[in-house]
Parts: structure tokens; C-alpha cells; sequence
């Protein structure tokens, strides 16, 4: 059998033969029907009163009567009306006659008694019994049938060819994919940019390699590692690596795949899956988004029953098992602060590992991977996308190559070149360009002079990231232009002037509409609120402000999903930090006006020039505004306190 085979294809082939199936089931109980019951297989009856049926025997109409003395009811046939179509009446009460009546005009006649037991045995058996074995034994073969096909596969889904792909049949199954380790395809040779978690997970790899070696200092594989981090950043990619590497079975299930609507059936699962990996042993479970099962347990009266009973079976299975077999548990999140303490302790995560979004150096080796599957250009430098790109993930350069390839291809080369990457790059950033969008004369001015004057603001602060870009090109994220700013080398500490620098950056493009138009537009709504979000995290989590001081008065939510941060202080107190984040963001508004006001000319002679290209470089920027036409400003000196 085919090892790689597609798994939805193997859920299509099982849905086609439960569709065949339920078909060929209603047809067998149509035959049984028509078989059991051919009296009432195209039997048409006509309600009539009695006074019609005798007219009907006087006038010698009727063929053949039957008395329902169970019933009270007469039923007869016409000579003249078709075999499957009969009258039916009720019989008149103490009516002596109707027999000698019946004689008279040589009607045929029949009493019927019914044996109401026997009748009513027969009736519940051929309705309702008989069907219900057929569907039920149907579908009991078919599940066996589907799980003997599943149990072929390497690449088989536990469970899921229950009854009605998980009712009956799959109670209680996992639902894990196991993959074999060597068909993963992945190793860590595949993974870049995450150095520090390969590390970590080289030593279990090893025990799954060579046990022996561990068990006679008596030292025990670690039960299991979580892996922390931002979306996108790999966790699954190394998991996958781990078995590739140590070249055992790969259980893969999600979180959610847990959660259940009916109480008791998570923890079966969970009950399922250790059961599965005990039998295929050495091997590895990996939990995706464990935080979906993993929730910390409280006392309200609403919590989820059947997640705590997961959560609580999942808990027994870990410590249960025996990792002298080489069972290991990964798990990947990037909400840890939610998880479970009981789940965390030593014993069951022994080992935490932070799969951080990766550093210059590991943003340019995970761009190298991606690019040795897509045809380049000679002289393509990496290097310069790696600077471009601070911030991004695994998945986002992944992304990139894979834009600037798509890119290629649409202006019909068969290549990717240098500038197809640095176009990706804006792609990934901002969005496509967006042609259905034309700014008249006057906007595209107001946006020119609003993108200068963040760039010449970059340009006068000190330790400032060089601009690199500056476009008006309207883009599908909403963006009507951008400055993009590159720092030359990683920086991983923020100064409190570099922050405040930052602040008047984002300022710049509304102090620069204010200087020029003395009017405010929507254009400024994002960096109005990147600038207070840097302001207010300035106050009460970085301690840089000078009124607080060094005191902690906000907590943030998420670390890995941007959830910003709440305030862990007094009322009173959030009013005055209001007031002091309104001061810092004034405080670099103010800068970005002096600066503007200094370099008014400058402003003047780049922001109609970028009107007419709508796209300039940033060394075309600093060419105009170093030029020394009585008009240079004096870049030493422009220093902000």
C-alpha cells in the first residue's frame, strides 16, 4: 500500500462507502417492506359510510367482503374496480342481516379474527427490529472493514472510521495521525534559525536512539517538553524534526481534537492516544495549541466539566506511563501564562523551550532553506531581505520566497530576482499595491508631504534606523505609503531616548500636515496608535517614566499574541498615567515639529519629488536632503533630549 497516501483522500473513500452504504441499507429495507407487507404495497382505500356499502349490495357492485371483527371494521372490493384498490366502513351496530343480505347477492364474505398479541409481535418485529439489525449490522461490518483498511496505512487517522465517521465506531478513539519517523521527511538539518531549541532537543533524540546508554546511570528521559513561542515560529517543524531524527512512530493530534461535547468522551481519548504510543513505543506524542485542553482549572461554577476531566486524565496518563519505553510528550503553545500548574511541574513538561522569533542570523538561514527550492538569479543577497524583515517568523520568510517566486512568474520569468524579493518583502509587510485605488492631485500631496516627514525625522535622530523606502503607493492592507526603516545591525535593547525618538517618528507624518496644510486628516490613526502604545508601555511597564519612576503598573496579557497589557494599579492612579502617556506623545509631536520647522525646505523639495515617483530609495532620499544647496541641515546637531 501506498505509505504517502493523502489522508483526506482516505476520508473521501470512507465517506463514499458510508454514503454506499446507507443507500444499500434503504434499499434492503424497501424489498424487506415490499416482501413482508404486499398487501399495503400500492393498496389505495376509500372511506364510505355503511348506507353506501348496502346500496352497494343491493346493486350487486360488490365482490368480496371481509369483517374485521378485532376492529369493527368491513372492508370489500367492487367487481369492477382494480385488485390492489378497496372501500372500507365501520359495521353498524346489532345489524342481524347483513350475512342473509350477503348470501342474497352471493357476495363472497370472510370474518377475520386477529390474534391481537401475535399481530402486535409480528408488527414491532418486521418495523422496527428487523431494520434497526440491518442498519446496525451493516454498519458494524462496514467498521470493521474501514479499520482494517486504516490499519494498513502508515499515515493512518485512529478512530475515525466509526460509525457515521466517529459515532458508535469512534467513541473513545484519539483521532492522532501517526506517521512513521523516517517518512516525516523533516530532520534538523530542515529547521534554521532556532539553534538554542535544537540544542535542548538533541539530548532526547539521543535516549530514543540509544536508551541503553541513559538506563545504566540510571538517568530517565524526560517525560516531555513544552515548546513556547509566537505563531509561526516552527514548534510543529521541530517536532516533526525530533522523530526524523530519532526515526520513531510521530503522534500528532490538536488540543481541540480533546474537547468534546459529551462528558467523559475527551477523556477517553486521552485514555486512547497513551494506549496507542505505549504499543508503538519508542515514540513521540506532539500536542498541538495544548492551551485548547490545558487551561488552568478553577473553582467557578461555570467551568467545563468535560475539559477538567481531559485535563485531569491527561495529567494521570503522563505521570502513569512507563518513559523507560520512550514514550516522550510534546506539546506546543503560545499562550503558556494559561496553561495549568499541575501540567507544568517536573514530571510531566520537564524541560520548557522558547521558540523565539529568530535573530539576523537565523532570519537569513531560514530565508537560504527556503531558497534552495526556488530557482534564483546569481548575485541574490540575502542578507539585505534578513535586515528587512525584523520581527518576522518562520512562516513570514517563508512567505516572502514564496511571494517573490509567484511574483517572477507573473512577469514571466523563470527566475527570481533581487527585486521580486524586496517587493515580496512590501507584500508580506503591507500588502499588495492596490490599483483600484487612484488618489486625486491634492491627497497624493497630502500623503508625499505625511510619509516625508516621518522620514526626515527618522533622519535627524541619533542611533535612528536609516530609511531605506518611502512609497505613496496605495496598499490592500489599508496603507496609503510608508516609510521603511532598516537598522543596520540587531538590537535587542531599547533606551529610553530611543524610545522617546521612536515616539517623534510616528508624529512626524501629522506634524508635518499640521506645518504644511494647518489641517489634520485620518491618514496619522495607525501612528497615533503605535505612539501611544509605545508611550503608555514607556510608563507602566518599562519604568521609564520620570513622574513613576521604577514601578510596574501594568502586566502584559500576552507575551506571543500581542495582547497589549492591562493596568494592575488604582483608579486614580490610571488617570495620571493617562495624563503622563498624553505628555510623552506631546512631548515627540513637539519634536517632529521643530524638526520639520528646521528642515522646512528640505520637506519641500523631497515630498515633490516623491509626488512625482511615488517610489524613492532612501539613498535617493539622502542624497536630496545632504545636498548642499544653502538648505543642508546639519546632521550632527540635530539630537533630541
Amino acid at each position: 500500500m501506498n505509505t504517502n497516501q493523502d489522508p483526506n483522500m482516505n476520508d473521501q473513500k470512507k465517506r463514499r462507502s458510508m454514503l454506499i452504504y446507507i443507500i444499500v441499507a434503504l434499499v434492503a429495507y424497501l424489498l424487506v417492506s415490499q416482501a413482508l407487507f404486499p398487501q399495503i404495497r400500492n393498496a389505495s382505500v376509500t372511506k364510505v359510510d355503511y348506507s353506501t356499502f348496502l346500496t352497494d349490495i343491493e346493486q350487486d357492485k360488490v365482490k368480496e367482503v371481509e369483517l374485521n371483527t378485532g376492529s369493527g371494521t368491513i372492508r370489500y372490493t367492487l367487481k369492477d374496480a382494480e385488485e390492489s384498490h378497496y372501500n372500507e366502513t365501520t359495521q353498524f351496530p346489532n345489524d342481524t342481516d347483513l350475512v342473509s343480505l350477503l348470501r342474497e347477492h352471493n357476495v363472497d364474505f370472510s370474518a377475520k379474527i386477529p390474534d391481537a398479541s401475535g399481530d402486535l409481535w409480528l408488527y414491532m418485529l418486521l418495523s422496527y427490529v428487523l431494520p434497526l439489525v440491518i442498519f446496525i449490522g451493516g454498519g458494524w461490518l462496514l467498521n470493521r472493514r474501514l479499520r482494517k483498511q486504516m490499519g494498513d496505512d502508515n499515515s493512518m487517522n485512529f478512530g475515525s472510521g466509526g460509525f457515521f465517521g466517529g459515532g458508535m465506531g469512534g467513541l473513545g478513539k484519539s483521532n492522532a495521525k501517526m506517521v512513521k519517523g523516517e517518512d516525516t521527511g523533516v530532520t534538523f538539518h530542515d529547521v534554521a534559525g532556532q539553534d538554542e531549541a535544537k540544542d535542548s532537543l538533541v539530548e532526547i533524540v539521543s535516549f530514543l536512539k540509544n536508551p541503553d546508554k541513559y538506563t545504566a546511570i540510571g538517568a530517565r528521559c524526560p517525560r516531555g517538553a513544552l515548546l513556547v513561542g509566537p505563531p509561526g515560529t516552527g514548534k510543529t517543524l521541530l517536532a516533526r524534526a525530533v522523530a526524523g531524527e530519532a526515526g520513531v512512530p510521530f503522534f500528532q493530534i490538536s488540543g481541540s481534537e480533546f474537547v468534546e461535547m459529551f462528558v467523559g468522551r475527551g477523556a477517553a481519548k486521552v485514555r486512547d492516544l497513551f494506549k496507542q504510543a505505549s504499543e508503538k513505543a519508542p515514540c513521540i506524542v506532539f500536542i498541538d495549541e495544548i492551551d485548547a485542553v490545558g487551561k488552568r482549572r478553577d473553582t467557578s461554577i461555570n467551568s467545563n466539566d468535560e475539559r477538567e476531566q481531559t485535563l485531569n486524565q491527561l495529567l494521570s496518563e503522563m505521570d502513569g506511563f512507563d518513559n523507560q519505553k520512550g514514550i516522550v510528550v510534546l506539546a506546543a503553545t503560545n499562550r503558556p501564562e494559561s496553561l495549568d500548574q499541575a501540567l507544568l511541574r517536573p514530571g510531566r513538561f520537564d524541560r520548557r523551550i522558547p521558540v523565539e522569533l529568530p535573530d539576523l542570523a537565523g532570519r537569513e538561514a531560514i530565508l537560504k532553506i527556503h531558497a534552495d527550492d526556488v530557482k534564483m538569479e546569481p548575485g541574490i543577497d540575502l542578507s539585505v531581505i534578513a535586515k528587512s524583515t525584523p520581527g518576522a517568523s518562520g512562516a513570514d520568510l517563508a512567505n516572502i520566497i514564496n511571494e517573490a517566486a509567484l511574483r517572477a512568474v507573473r512577469n514571466g520569468r523563470n527566475r527570481v530576482s533581487q527585486e521580486d524579493l524586496i517587493e515580496s518583502v512590501d507584500v508580506v509587510i503591507a500588502g499588495e499595491k492596490k490599483k483600484s485605488t487612484v488618489l486625486s492631485e491634492h491627497e497624493k500631496e497630502v500623503v508625499s508631504y505625511h510619509e516625508t516627514g516621518h522620514a526626515i525625522v527618522a533622519a535627524m535622530q541619533k542611533g535612528s534606523a536609516p530609511v531605506t523606502k518611502i512609497t505613496i503607493v496605495p496598499r490592500t492592507s489599508g496603507a496609503l505609503g510608508f516609510t521603511m526603516q532598516v537598522d543596520e545591525d540587531e538590537h535587542f535593547l531599547t533606551t529610553r531616548q530611543e524610545a522617546k525618538d521612536k515616539i517623534a517618528v510616528l508624529c512626524g507624518g501629522r506634524a508635518a500636515e499640521e506645518l504644511i496644510f494647518g489641517e489634520m486628516t485620518t491618514g496619522a490613526s495607525n501612528d497615533i496608535e503605535r505612539a501611544t502604545a509605545l508611550a503608555r508601555a514607556m510608563v507602566t511597564q518599562y519604568g521609564m517614566s520620570e513622574k513613576f519612576g521604577m514601578v510596574a503598573l501594568g502586566q502584559q496579557r500576552n507575551r506571543y499574541l500581542g495582547g497589549g497589557s492591562e493596568l494592575t494599579c488604582s483608579e486614580g492612579t490610571a488617570q495620571e498615567i493617562d495624563a503622563e502617556v498624553q505628555r510623552l506623545v506631546e512631548e515627540g509631536h513637539q519634536t517632529a515639529l521643530k524638526t520639520l520647522q528646521e528642515n522646512r525646505f528640505k520637506l519641500h523639495e523631497i515630498a515633490h519629488y516623491l509626488q512625482r515617483k511615488e517610489t524613492i530609495t532612501g539613498q535617493e532620499f539622502m542624497n536630496i536632503l545632504t545636498r548642499d544647496d544653502g538648505f543642508a541641515p546639519k546632521m550632527a546637531a540635530a539630537k533630541t533630549e
